[in-house]
């Protein structure tokens, strides 16, 4: 148990009231029983929908329901009786009242006052007074610079008729607000039981998902805190039973306070609440066991555990003591991690290339050069996935920053030359093959793409180029012919390709959608090429279409170029031909640019 409260407290419950005899209990190493998922009870009976509020507005407007709940776990032989005021913190925090049904507004203070009764009311009937304790129930919504406020209000509304144990529940994160509301409720005469939703893994939800990274044994600092402040119990609650096992053998590393579980069995969506199937008594009597096997001293339920289950483990732990079975971590560990490692092994290429991580190139942008074009992550995704280039003498055309020109080094390629019409992406490109550790076999040199002719040919030839449409109107005079429908550098490449290209060599060539297929089919068949678009993708218009949209949307309509939408939003298409000469094509496809299967 943590510290003892002061015998002299005003809090009758330390005169030999309920929470004594739970005391009791707890030193005698019996197990407390708590009760099940009172809201859920009442949604699933009821058909409340309003997720935040379900369970106040029950107390408001018709607490004979909240009554005949609470009645039924009396009756299943719990120790510990939860009042239906978990969302009060989110009246609180708007304009304190409840609006039922019947349009009269109920104050935060009243239903919390009624919260007790009810559940008072319902001990009583079943003829187990002074015997079940009322656990007055909290969100982690009570956090925050006015917590403690809101705690000195609330103990002014309950002096009347004080519950017998505060229950602060559903709790996540570690912050320092939390342990200013924890320090303003240990001031109150009334016990105090934290719950948190946590698991081995740290902050764990509703559905057993995990955020957050690995926080050694934070929690358990924070539990070991928590005892020294005062708290009389810590819990889990409101995560999948799985997720509860382990929790108690690991946090008692840490803490001597008695410690407890209650877990849901089901969460609430948009269709309503959802409960686990094929849970029955019995099988969350055999949960209850191992829980209490691994020394949980409270065991309860959360959303979805109904009476039935509550009643079955309360005989299945029936004049049990807490064990000290130590949750067997390098199982588990070897069950989750055997099972993600045969995962990442798959995360694979067709070639064997891992894919989780990706294996990204160390890439620098230095100033003024121009950022990657429509296509170059397709096209560097597709020389990543087949190792293209591997053993082979490499042409980057327009190379950028260096991207496809590293990527083909560290495929294997024997040599890859890259030229640019900016000098300052020659150096850049060179910078970048120094940073990844394959600069002997990368060279590059400034050209400009109109005048350049090959002076040698390549076994594989890159080329991810600017495509954009140029309005005549907008551009001043330049020696360079204007670009109107964006395709001047793809033609060069296109042209020059027979004077480049080994004899059973290949290029790969970024096109757009924009472009007319019918036009660099032609030109393709002109110059002795065919083509098959081996990749695509789709993605939202560059920088560069956008200033001249206008401009886009009229090519767009003068030939079979063309954009996509979503919705209002256009999407450019960009595609990845593979290019080779058509005497060594033995099946030419008709038409001669398809899509490969």
């Amino acid at each position: 148990m943590g510290p003892e409260r002061d015998e002299g407290s005003p809090t009758r419950l330390m005169e030999g009231g309920a929470y004594e005899r739970i005391r009791s209990a707890l030193r005698s190493q019996e197990c407390v029983l708590l009760d099940g998922g009172v809201t859920t009870e009442l949604a699933q009976r009821h058909g409340q929908d309003h997720e935040r509020l379900w369970g106040i507005e029950a107390l408001a407007s018709t607490p004979d329901e909240v009554l005949g709940v609470h009645r039924r776990y009396v009756e299943a032989g719990v120790h510990v009786i939860t009042t239906n005021t978990w969302a009060l913190p989110a009246v609180v925090s708007g304009d304190g009242h409840v609006e039922p049904a019947d349009g009269h507004p109920v104050h935060w203070m009243e239903i919390a006052r009624r919260g007790v009764e009810v559940a008072r009311t319902a001990i009583a009937d079943g003829g187990r007074a002074g015997e079940v304790a009322v656990a007055f129930s909290l969100n982690g919504e009570l956090e925050g610079p006015e917590g403690p406020e809101t705690v000195a209000l609330l103990e002014r509304a309950l002096a009347s008729d004080p519950p017998d144990a505060i229950l602060f529940e559903t709790l996540s994160v570690i912050r320092p607000w939390l342990f200013d509301v924890v320090e303003a409720l240990l001031k109150t005469p009334i016990p105090l039981w934290l719950s948190f939703r946590r698991c081995l893994h740290g902050s764990c939800g509703v559905y057993g998902q995990h955020w957050g990274g690995p926080e050694g044994d934070a929690f358990g600092r924070a539990a070991r805190r928590f005892e020294d402040m005062g708290v009389d119990a810590l819990l889990i609650n409101c995560i999948p039973p799985d997720h509860v096992v382990g929790m108690v053998s690991h946090l008692r590393e840490f803490t001597d306070m008695p410690l407890g579980v209650y877990p849901n069995l089901g969460y609430y969506t948009n269709a309503g609440w959802r409960t686990a199937s094929g849970v029955g008594g019995d099988e969350y009597a055999a949960m209850a066991r191992r829980w209490r096997a691994e020394g949980a001293q409270i065991v309860g339920g959360c959303c979805g555990t109904r009476p039935e289950h509550i009643a079955a483990a309360g005989e299945a732990l029936a004049g049990t003591v807490p064990g000290r079975e130590r949750h067997d971590t390098s199982e588990a560990a070897r069950a989750l991690g055997g099972a993600a490692t045969s995962a990442a092994r798959a995360w694979t290429s067709r070639r064997g290339r891992e894919l989780h991580p990706i294996d990204f190139p160390a890439m620098a942008q230095h100033p003024g050069v121009s950022p990657a074009v429509a296509g170059s992550l397709l096209m560097w995704r597709h020389l990543f996935e087949e190792s293209a280039g591997a053993h082979q003498r490499c042409l980057d055309i327009g190379c950028g920053a260096g991207l496809q020109t590293v990527q083909l080094a560290l495929n294997g390629a024997t040599h890859v030359h890259a030229i640019d019409l900016d000098e300052r992406a020659v150096s850049n490109t060179l910078d970048n093959a120094f940073r990844n550790g394959v600069a002997d076999r990368v060279t590059a040199e400034v050209d400009d793409l109109y005048p350049w002719l090959p002076d040698e040919r390549y076994e594989l030839v890159v080329a991810a180029l600017p495509q954009t449409p140029i309005d005549p109107l907008s551009e001043l005079s330049s020696h360079r012919p204007t670009d109107y429908w964006g395709r001047g550098l793809i033609d060069q490449v296109i042209a020059k390709l027979p004077a480049a290209l080994a004899a059973e060599g290949r290029a790969l060539v970024t096109l757009t959608s924009l472009l007319s297929r019918e036009r660099t089919v032609e030109l393709l068949a002109g110059a002795g090429l065919v083509a098959e678009a081996v990749a695509w993708e789709l993605h939202e218009l560059p920088e560069p279409y956008l200033a001249q949209l206008d401009h886009v949307a009229t090519v767009a309509r003068s030939s079979d170029g063309y954009l996509t939408h979503l919705g209002d939003r256009p999407l450019l298409v960009t595609y990845l031909l593979e290019i080779r000469l058509a005497a060594l094509d033995r099946e030419v496809p008709e038409p001669p640019w398809v899509r490969r299967r």
